[in-house]
């Protein structure tokens, strides 16, 4: 039950003392190479503690957009060293996509990538290689991250505590579901 092990391990992290340490170190990397959202991180927090959906959207949101500029400064020193690994990671596809974004909607593509389920980093990697204009990088970036989890973090908190039963019930169910429609959702962009 791979989505279970998942779910569960972040309740815990959820519930450990440090856990907005850990929130900090996993908001950060997400936006420049770690293939978790950090969303999977922050809601089970929300659930476990809904009084601090705000201060956990606040850290998420500023640790994120920490993170974007780390990566747009990758992209913009290191993208002779970062190419290959993103080839490797089978990510490339991905960001020949970014790049025809840039090209077709400029810096707004940035925050197209900050708020969606996106992978983020893709986009802050891009900008930086892609040389963008940093300080309106930094501003769609604190705009779209805000929105996303904010967003996630006052519906959780709303709606959260009443629906983890289910959730813990379903989660395999839901796991799968979510992939299935990722995979709906690229087929039907890439080919329609």
């Amino acid at each position: 039950m791979i989505f279970a092990g998942l779910y569960n391990r972040a309740m815990l992290w959820a519930e450990h003392p440090k856990r907005e340490r850990y929130l900090v170190g996993v908001s950060i990397f997400e936006s420049f190479i770690f293939p978790l959202p950090t969303a999977l991180l922050m809601i089970p927090m929300v659930i476990a503690t809904p009084d601090k959906a705000i201060r956990l959207a606040t850290i998420t949101t500023i640790m994120s957009v920490f993170g974007a500029a780390i990566g747009y400064l990758l992209g913009w020193g290191a993208m002779s060293v970062i190419e290959p690994w993103i080839a490797q990671m089978g990510w490339l596809p991905k960001l020949e996509s970014a790049r025809a974004e840039f090209v077709t909607y400029g810096v707004l593509a940035v925050g197209i990538g900050a708020f969606t389920p996106a992978p983020f980093k893709i986009f802050t990697v891009t900008a930086g290689m892609l040389s963008m204009p940093f300080l309106p990088f930094l501003l769609v970036s604190l705009v779209g991250r805000a929105a996303h989890f904010y967003m996630i973090a006052l519906l959780m908190a709303w709606a959260g505590p009443k629906m983890e039963p289910v959730v813990r019930k379903y989660i395999e169910w839901l796991g799968w579901a979510v992939i299935v429609l990722a995979v709906i959702g690229f087929i039907i962009h890439k080919y329609m």
